[in-house]
Protein backbone atom coordinates (compact mmCIF):
# COMPACT_ATOMS: atom_id res chain seq x y z
CA UNK A 1 0.00 0.00 0.00
CA UNK A 2 1.08 3.50 -1.11
CA UNK A 3 1.02 7.03 0.70
CA UNK A 4 -2.28 7.51 -1.58
CA UNK A 5 -3.99 4.31 -0.95
CA UNK A 6 -3.67 4.79 2.98
CA UNK A 7 -5.04 8.13 2.85
CA UNK A 8 -7.64 6.74 0.74
CA UNK A 9 -8.38 4.36 3.11
CA UNK A 10 -8.73 7.18 5.45
CA UNK A 11 -11.10 8.66 3.34
CA UNK A 12 -13.03 5.73 2.72
CA UNK A 13 -13.63 5.35 6.61
CA UNK A 14 -14.66 8.25 7.35
CA UNK A 15 -16.84 8.44 4.69
CA UNK A 16 -18.55 5.07 5.71
CA UNK A 17 -19.07 6.26 9.36
CA UNK A 18 -20.47 9.86 8.18
CA UNK A 19 -23.09 7.63 6.18
CA UNK A 20 -24.05 5.14 8.36
CA UNK A 21 -24.62 7.64 11.29
CA UNK A 22 -26.41 9.91 9.10
CA UNK A 23 -29.23 6.77 7.82
CA UNK A 24 -32.30 7.22 9.30
CA UNK A 25 -32.17 11.03 10.73
CA UNK A 26 -34.23 13.47 9.48
CA UNK A 27 -34.13 17.05 8.69
CA UNK A 28 -35.41 17.82 12.05
CA UNK A 29 -33.19 15.25 13.74
CA UNK A 30 -30.23 17.45 12.05
CA UNK A 31 -31.30 20.30 13.74
CA UNK A 32 -30.33 18.53 16.87
CA UNK A 33 -27.86 18.88 19.38
CA UNK A 34 -25.99 16.31 21.38
CA UNK A 35 -25.55 18.90 24.52
CA UNK A 36 -26.15 22.59 25.00
CA UNK A 37 -23.67 24.69 23.23
CA UNK A 38 -23.04 21.97 20.86
CA UNK A 39 -22.98 22.62 17.18
CA UNK A 40 -26.25 20.33 15.70
CA UNK A 41 -25.79 17.94 13.30
CA UNK A 42 -26.68 20.01 10.43
CA UNK A 43 -24.12 22.55 11.01
CA UNK A 44 -21.42 20.48 11.35
CA UNK A 45 -22.40 18.77 8.32
CA UNK A 46 -22.05 22.09 6.27
CA UNK A 47 -18.74 23.12 8.44
CA UNK A 48 -17.04 19.37 7.31
CA UNK A 49 -18.03 20.21 3.68
CA UNK A 50 -16.60 24.10 3.65
CA UNK A 51 -13.36 23.02 5.52
CA UNK A 52 -12.79 19.91 2.81
CA UNK A 53 -13.60 22.46 -0.25
CA UNK A 54 -11.26 24.76 1.44
CA UNK A 55 -8.56 22.88 2.79
CA UNK A 56 -7.96 20.95 -0.65
CA UNK A 57 -8.86 23.92 -2.96
CA UNK A 58 -5.45 25.77 -1.31
CA UNK A 59 -3.60 22.32 -1.29
CA UNK A 60 -4.92 21.75 -5.13
CA UNK A 61 -6.00 24.91 -6.71
CA UNK A 62 -8.67 24.48 -9.20
CA UNK A 63 -9.23 20.69 -8.04
CA UNK A 64 -12.59 21.07 -6.10
CA UNK A 65 -16.29 22.38 -7.91
CA UNK A 66 -17.97 25.65 -6.39
CA UNK A 67 -20.17 25.41 -3.57
CA UNK A 68 -23.40 26.47 -3.95
CA UNK A 69 -24.25 30.44 -3.62
CA UNK A 70 -24.31 31.40 -0.02
CA UNK A 71 -23.37 27.59 1.20
CA UNK A 72 -19.54 28.96 2.77
CA UNK A 73 -21.91 31.59 4.55
CA UNK A 74 -24.96 29.48 6.38
CA UNK A 75 -21.72 27.20 7.53
CA UNK A 76 -20.09 30.70 9.31
CA UNK A 77 -18.97 30.30 12.73
CA UNK A 78 -21.23 32.85 13.29
CA UNK A 79 -24.43 31.05 12.27
CA UNK A 80 -23.75 27.94 14.77
CA UNK A 81 -25.61 29.10 17.28
CA UNK A 82 -28.69 29.55 15.25
CA UNK A 83 -31.64 26.39 15.74
CA UNK A 84 -33.43 28.30 12.91
CA UNK A 85 -33.38 25.11 10.15
CA UNK A 86 -34.77 27.65 7.11
CA UNK A 87 -31.43 29.16 7.73
CA UNK A 88 -29.57 25.77 6.37
CA UNK A 89 -29.98 23.24 3.97
CA UNK A 90 -31.98 20.57 3.85
CA UNK A 91 -30.11 16.68 4.69
CA UNK A 92 -30.42 15.85 0.72
CA UNK A 93 -28.68 19.23 -0.52
CA UNK A 94 -25.59 18.72 2.28
CA UNK A 95 -25.21 14.91 0.96
CA UNK A 96 -25.68 15.87 -2.33
CA UNK A 97 -22.72 18.62 -2.17
CA UNK A 98 -20.56 16.58 0.43
CA UNK A 99 -20.40 13.85 -2.21
CA UNK A 100 -19.37 16.31 -4.86
CA UNK A 101 -16.63 17.61 -2.79
CA UNK A 102 -15.52 14.28 -1.91
CA UNK A 103 -15.90 12.96 -5.35
CA UNK A 104 -13.43 15.84 -6.34
CA UNK A 105 -11.39 15.25 -3.16
CA UNK A 106 -10.40 11.40 -4.15
CA UNK A 107 -9.64 12.87 -7.36
CA UNK A 108 -7.18 15.62 -6.55
CA UNK A 109 -5.43 12.66 -4.44
CA UNK A 110 -4.83 10.43 -7.42
CA UNK A 111 -2.86 13.05 -8.84
CA UNK A 112 -0.49 13.47 -6.72
CA UNK A 113 2.91 11.89 -6.53
CA UNK A 114 4.82 11.03 -3.14
CA UNK A 115 6.56 14.38 -3.47
CA UNK A 116 3.81 16.17 -3.70
CA UNK A 117 2.32 14.56 -0.47
CA UNK A 118 5.32 16.02 1.29
CA UNK A 119 4.63 19.57 0.24
CA UNK A 120 3.93 22.25 3.07
CA UNK A 121 0.67 23.91 3.15
CA UNK A 122 1.80 26.56 5.81
CA UNK A 123 -1.21 25.26 8.36
CA UNK A 124 -0.30 24.21 11.63
CA UNK A 125 -2.61 21.14 12.38
CA UNK A 126 -1.83 19.72 8.60
CA UNK A 127 1.28 20.78 7.64
CA UNK A 128 1.95 18.74 4.41
CA UNK A 129 -0.28 18.30 1.85
CA UNK A 130 -0.48 14.65 2.94
CA UNK A 131 -1.70 15.50 6.20
CA UNK A 132 -3.88 17.71 4.62
CA UNK A 133 -6.04 15.40 2.81
CA UNK A 134 -5.25 12.67 5.52
CA UNK A 135 -7.31 14.98 7.95
CA UNK A 136 -9.99 14.78 5.45
CA UNK A 137 -10.96 11.15 6.95
CA UNK A 138 -10.08 12.08 10.38
CA UNK A 139 -12.24 14.99 10.74
CA UNK A 140 -15.29 13.98 9.94
CA UNK A 141 -14.88 10.60 13.08
CA UNK A 142 -14.21 13.90 15.01
CA UNK A 143 -17.23 15.01 14.69
CA UNK A 144 -19.31 11.66 14.12
CA UNK A 145 -18.88 10.78 17.73
CA UNK A 146 -21.06 13.47 18.74
CA UNK A 147 -23.49 12.09 15.83
CA UNK A 148 -23.71 8.78 17.81
CA UNK A 149 -24.73 10.73 20.65
CA UNK A 150 -27.80 11.97 18.78
CA UNK A 151 -28.42 8.88 17.72
CA UNK A 152 -28.64 7.32 21.01
CA UNK A 153 -30.87 10.15 22.29
CA UNK A 154 -33.30 9.40 19.44
CA UNK A 155 -33.47 5.70 20.05
CA UNK A 156 -31.50 4.17 17.73
CA UNK A 157 -29.36 1.47 18.53
CA UNK A 158 -25.45 1.37 18.18
CA UNK A 159 -23.76 1.22 14.96
CA UNK A 160 -20.64 -0.14 15.56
Amino acid sequence: MNAREAIKLSLDTGHMVFSAYLEGLSDADLMRRASPGINHINWQLGHLIVAEHQMVGKACPGAMPALPAGFAEKYAKETAGSDDASQFCSKAELLKTAHEQRAATVAALEKLTDADLDQQTGIPYAPTVGSLFSLQGSHTLMHAGQWAVVRRQLGHKPIF
